[in-house]
């Protein structure tokens, strides 16, 4: 995802569908929704980055989140066209 074209991601849909289920996974942890938003640094210029370190976070810390529903987003991005 990070070396796509951030247009692309936002209008695929898939930044918002991954960013759902990374914060579910980061709520599951015990945090508000909006606790998950600052724990992720949501508001950096490169958001995809920090899904990722939030993604590394969340594994460093024994968190489930369904890595299925990601390759399903990106399997669907990828046919509309938005994923090279």
């Amino acid at each position: 995802m990070a070396r796509q074209d951030f247009s692309a991601l936002v209008e695929s849909g898939l930044l918002r569908t991954v960013e759902r289920i990374v914060v579910e996974a980061v709520r599951a942890q015990g945090l508000s929704q909006t606790q998950a938003y600052d724990w992720l640094h949501y508001e950096d210029p490169d958001p995809v980055a920090r899904l990722a370190e939030g993604v590394d976070k969340l594994r460093s810390r024994g968190a489930e989140f369904s890595a299925e529903a990601v390759d399903k987003a990106c399997a669907k991005a990828s046919k509309r066209g938005y994923l090279s």
